[in-house]
Formats: structure tokens, sequence, C-alpha cells
């Protein structure tokens, strides 16, 4: 359990933050990078979650995506090392449930004609937004996995790539299940 008695430390006036080992890195390091990039999908779908008007299935789906999110930034904040105490890590088991739940989703959904172009309802809109933000922590998560010395769960890459295709699915459900998507038409302003 998390005990946050005060907010702010005064540690992080020289520009490091701490990870979960207690090891210092500069705020600029790409594993802190990675860590806010998870944690700014989270506020974004916390933004989706204010729109979506009586859509109770798809608000519970988020609100456990939310808790993944906080267990997957604990899974980056202490990186596996040989010999170390085991810690908090995603596991199979939630990428599993996200697939069971976009497999859900898209049950309803019509197949796509075109691609879709962010928008729609509100809750869309911000589902998209969330989407990208997610792809940019997929991004920094696989480049710091490709560094040396830097290890990464595979269930967190797992997880974050079937996450945005979850996002995606997401913001079709959430425009009336594709109805109230708004599609691409290529070369429509030549």
């Amino acid at each position: 359990m998390v005990t946050l008695n005060r907010i702010y430390t005064r540690t992080g006036d020289d520009g490091t933050t701490a990870l979960g080992s207690g090891e210092r890195r500069p705020k600029y390091d790409l594993r802190i990078a990675a860590i806010g990039t998870v944690d700014e999908t989270n506020a974004a779908i916390g933004l989706v979650r204010l729109h979506l008007a009586g859509d109770v299935r798809l608000d519970a789906m988020l609100g456990l995506i939310q808790n993944d999110l906080f267990d997957l930034g604990a899974d980056l904040t202490v990186p596996e090392r040989e010999g170390k105490a085991e810690r908090l890590r995603v596991l199979p088991v939630q990428v599993e449930r996200l697939e069971r739940d976009i497999d859900t989703l898209n049950e309803a959904l019509a197949p796509l004609t075109s691609f879709v172009l962010p928008g729609g309802t509100a809750a869309a809109a911000h589902l998209h937004q969330a989407r990208t933000i997610c792809r940019r922590a997929e991004r920094q998560v696989v480049e710091l996995a490709a560094r040396e010395n830097e290890p990464v769960g595979e269930a967190v890459v797992r997880y974050l790539n079937r996450l945005s295709d979850f996002l995606f699915v997401a913001s079709r459900a959430a425009n009336g299940n594709g109805a109230g998507d708004v599609l691409w038409v290529p070369g429509q302003n030549r």
C-alpha cells in the first residue's frame, strides 16, 4: 500500500527523480519519459470517462485499464534485475482481458470501409487522443527495451500495444458503434 503524507519533497529540484529501487535518474531519462507518458495516457482516459453519458460497460472497462496503467507504471519504475525481489508486474492475464474486451466491443461494429478520423462524440475524440498518447508510450517503452541494461517486461509491451487497439475500438463504440465515425475521404480537398 502506498502512503503519501507529503506531496513535495524537494528531491527533484536537482533535475532527477527516483525509481522504485531508489536509483535516481535525470528527468529526461527515457525510462522516466516512458513512465510519464503512461501517466499521460491514464489522464487522457480519465477525461474520456467524463464524457461517456451512462455507458456503464465502457466506463467499467476503462476503470480497470486505469488501474492496470498504475501497475504498468510500477513495473517500469522497478526494472527487473537478476537476484532482485519480485515486484508488481503486468501479467499476461491483463493483456488477455484487454483482448476479450476488444472482441466484446468489436462484435457490435460494422466493418470499416475507410480509415477513421479522430472525432464524432466527445468521448470518441478523447479516446483517439488517449490512443495516440498510448502509441507514444509504446514507442518509448520499445526503445527502452532495446537498450542494454534497461529491462522491460514482455507483458508491458504487449499491454500497451493491445491498449491502443482497445482505445481505437472503444472510440468506435463511443461513436454509436461506428454509426458516428468520421471517415477519411482520400483526396477530398484536391
